[in-house]
């Protein structure tokens, strides 16, 4: 686990997300974890690859998660893919869910990781790349980089 200039210590991060969509609005929400879960991710068991967020019944989900079962734990140790609640306030869970209805937006999460001992979850209001989208973003970094390259060599 790195640790950022803000003081967050990184568990894990969803390297596709920015690669398969636009990310439009970031934010912060808490986790809620059982048992064993937060042992695991300070091991750094965990796996956001395949994982997106949804709204069931004004309450915000994970799903699709992995965090894996912690060693030294026997009968209190969870199903490491099972549907985790998210904290986030009323409002902008609402506000959220509107977006999904109706700007056709998906809920990915970025990154997770511990905040003065918590564990927080950046989630990402995206919207998907086409294939044309996903060729010009490579073609600007390549060029960024050989114009970096070129500054360096001087």
């Amino acid at each position: 686990m790195a640790e950022d200039k803000s003081g967050k210590k990184v568990i894990a991060l969803n390297r596709e997300a920015r690669h398969e969509y636009f990310v439009v609005e970031a934010l912060e929400t808490g986790i809620e974890l059982v048992g064993t879960e937060v042992k695991s991710l300070r091991a750094g068991g965990a796996n956001l690859k395949d994982s997106w967020a949804d709204i069931d019944d004004g309450e915000l989900i994970l799903k699709g998660m992995h965090i894996s079962p912690y060693d030294h734990g026997n009968i209190f140790n969870k199903d490491p893919r099972r549907p985790r609640r998210l904290l986030a306030h009323k409002s902008e869970i609402r506000r959220l869910g509107q977006q999904i209805k109706l700007q056709g937006y998906t809920l990915i999460p970025i990154s997770l990781y511990f905040k003065k001992g918590r564990v927080k979850l950046e989630l990402g209001l995206c919207k998907g790349k086409k294939l044309y989208d996903k060729r010009a973003t490579a073609a600007a970094r390549d060029a960024k980089r050989d114009i970096d390259r070129a500054l360096k060599s001087r």
